[in-house]
């Protein structure tokens, strides 16, 4: 599988350079469905367990769940007017797969990217928790069929800290909507960075894992962000079917597509999807005891 998932991303970026469809206009989800098995398989091969072959309802669940969370940034979009696509397909029922495709595709590719750097690194897995060291779905305290989890906790008020975190993260999102629409250009930082500081301490009182807790899966997922958005743009950069920025600061220098202050966005990007995806999860949990 390494080797096939591998060929498969070197294959569609040759082909895309050379503008052959339907490599040209389906680039991105097709290399990050490769880099998706690639990673997968590497984490496999070097802990006998992941994502995709030891809990692959849970991954479903990922890959699923990756799309709604991920319009809930393109409905920032809406204000914030940051990105915008072009040579999408003209028929509505492809241009709809298109998306559904490659959203599908960037949770998993961030929580893949996070296990993979914890192998590169030398890590175990990341698990705070005694023989559970196979990788972010086995230490969720959010598996699929949820019959091995603890009773969840008692919900206590949010301590001082936690609270005072999640009226930031609550006001950093807001923000956007409470400026004008010419400012609202200027406050993509405040989303990127809004749903860390309002999830980390709700998910720690649901009993779920915390990143204020786990410096080692912080680390991990901010070295994968980084790592998946200079993919994103590089595979983004010769596609015909993509997207282009209209960022209001250095838009003049950029890297691939990107404006380079842009790259700053990524690794805490992934601090959001993984605090989002746990909520989700710990939220699932509760709707079904």
């Amino acid at each position: 599988m390494t080797v096939v998932s591998l060929a498969l991303m070197v294959l569609s970026e040759a082909l895309t350079l050379a503008r052959i469809e339907p490599f040209y206009s389906w680039n991105t989800p097709i290399c990050w469905t490769g880099f998706i098995l690639f990673a997968d398989s590497i984490v496999f091969a070097a802990r006998g367990r992941s994502w995709i072959r030891s809990t692959p309802h849970e991954f479903a669940w990922l890959a699923l769940l990756s799309i709604p969370l991920w319009l809930v940034f393109e409905g920032y979009n809406q204000v914030l007017r940051n990105w915008y696509y072009v040579g999408l397909p003209e028929n509505w029922w492809l241009r709809m797969f298109g998306y559904a495709w490659s959203f599908a595709t960037i949770w998993p590719a961030i929580f893949e990217g996070a296990d993979l750097v914890d192998v590169w690194s030398g890590g175990s897995g990341g698990s705070s928790q005694p023989g559970r060291s196979g990788g972010f779905p086995l230490d969720l305290l959010v598996s699929p069929d949820l019959t091995d989890l603890p009773d969840p906790p008692a919900l206590p008020a949010l301590p001082a800290l936690s609270a005072l975190s999640a009226g930031v993260g609550a006001l950093m999102l807001a923000s956007p909507f409470l400026v004008s629409p010419a400012t609202a250009r200027y406050l993509a930082a405040p989303v990127w960075l809004g749903f860390i500081f309002l999830l980390d301490p709700i998910n720690a009182r649901l009993g779920g894992p915390s990143l204020a807790r786990d410096r080692r899966r912080t680390v991990d997922l901010l070295l994968a962000g980084l790592l998946c958005g200079v993919l994103w743009e590089f595979w983004n950069y010769w596609s015909g079917a993509k997207w282009h920025y209209t960022v209001p600061i250095m838009e003049n220098v950029k890297i691939f597509e990107m404006p380079l202050p842009g790259y700053l966005g990524f690794p805490p990007f992934a601090l959001e999807c993984w605090t989002m995806y746990v909520f989700v999860r710990l939220m699932f949990r509760r709707l079904v005891e």
